[in-house]
Parts: structure tokens; sequence; C-alpha cells
């Protein structure tokens, strides 16, 4: 298993370098995810179960370990969580069944 606090930490040593190197870059990333806060439409806890949902389908190590941190930190419940992730797994599999009709679809424009 992975050590996701030590990996969370050397994640941000990571960006710092990034940053170090292309401060536009990372700071525009951060203005992205910053962005939606100011709305005020969805609390802090809603929005990090939404980033965990999209961490787990996107495959994003590092965006699980940071929005693992930030969402038990707005008050998400394991449980919350577990949800979340259900909405993920059903969405990535409606996903998959979308693209397999995509496939036959191109299959069968081989036919033609």
């Amino acid at each position: 298993m992975m050590d996701w606090n030590t990996y969370r930490d050397q994640l941000a040593k990571g960006f710092g370098k990034v940053a170090t190197l292309s401060p536009g870059t990372v700071e525009a990333v951060v203005a992205a995810g910053e962005a939606g806060a100011k709305t005020g439409h969805l609390d802090a806890k809603t929005r990090e179960l939404i980033a965990l949902a999209v961490a787990a389908t996107t495959r994003c190590d590092g965006c699980i370990t940071v929005h693992s941190a930030e969402a038990v930190k707005a008050g998400a419940t394991r449980e919350e969580i577990a949800e979340a992730l259900g909405v993920a797994v059903a969405m990535n599999a409606g996903a998959a069944l979308v693209y397999s009709a995509r496939v036959l679809d191109a299959v069968d424009a081989l036919k033609k």
C-alpha cells in the first residue's frame, strides 16, 4: 500500500519545483481550483466529494491524496466518500457502455 501522507508531502515539493520553473502554470491550476469556490453554490465538502469521484475516474493518485485530506478536513465522512465513489463507479461504467457503442459504430463504418 502507498504511504499517502508521505506521497502528499512529496507532491508538494514537486509542485514547488514546477512552480519555480513555470510559475504561471501552477498559478493557473490553483486559480482554476479556486474559481468554483467563489460562487458559493457548493460547500467545501461537496466540492471535495466531487473531486474525489473525479480523481477515481481519472486515476490520479496525486488528486486522491490531496483531495482525501481536504475532504476529511471539510468534514466528509468515510460513508459520504464511499457514496461519492459509488457515483464515480456508476458513471465510469456508463461511460464505458457509451464508448462501447461508439467502438461498434466505428467497426461498422469500416464495412461500408
